[in-house]
């Protein structure tokens, strides 16, 4: 499937075969492709979190409104981002290339981030938006099927996972067989609505 007809056939899906499992090696490929999104500075603060323990997945599955998609898809993602990525290290964002870059962007780094939180939280919200289009996008090229979610209690799920206190959540994505179509797409915007040429 190319990229433009996984876009078109990309659909948040509610039911999933319970019964079925994706190999590690399709995890991984799929987690591999969601590392190919871009961050900013190339900090590649997104944390993927891979919920394979069934008795984890019930207790957020409590925490989620009783979504079936929690238990039910093969594969649950929890899609967090590292808020301090911006001063751990920051040398190795840019160890492969050419030392007249990595001399004007690793410092500014620091120069960005320092005491902007908004900037700070921003960030980790579009990185993590575009790893997670990026996964679902590969997911369907794969032939899966799946389901992003914000429809949970945020603070719950962080105590079930450990998130660390410098990290946040942004969403989750259930990945996995879909048994059952979507609707057909309700209420799309038309182009003229939701394209603006040059200014408002």
């Amino acid at each position: 499937m190319n990229t433009l007809e996984a876009i078109t056939a990309r659909r948040a899906i509610k039911h999933f075969d319970p019964d079925h499992r994706l190999t590690e090696a399709e995890i991984r490929q799929l987690l591999e492709a969601a590392m190919q999104a871009p961050t900013a500075f190339n900090i590649q603060h997104w944390r993927f979190v891979t919920v394979t323990d069934p008795e984890l997945r019930k207790q957020i599955r409590t925490v989620a409104w009783d979504q079936a998609q929690v238990t039910d898809a093969s594969l649950l993602i929890i899609l967090c981002a590292d808020k301090d990525a911006w001063k751990k290290d920051t040398a190795r964002y840019w160890k492969g290339a050419p030392q007249p870059v990595q001399d004007i962007l690793v410092p500014a780094i620091g120069g960005y981030y320092q005491e902007r939180e908004q900037v700070q939280r921003d960030e980790c919200m579009r990185s993590t938006g575009l790893a997670g289009m990026t996964l679902m996008l590969a997911a369907k090229a794969m032939g899966y099927d799946s389901c992003p979610m914000d429809g949970f209690d945020f603070d719950a799920v962080a105590k079930l996972i450990k998130l660390p206190e410098d990290h946040l959540i942004s969403f989750m994505i259930a990945i996995g067989k879909g048994t059952q179509p979507a609707w057909p797409k309700p209420g799309q915007l038309s182009y003229d609505e939701v394209v603006i040429p040059n200014t408002f």
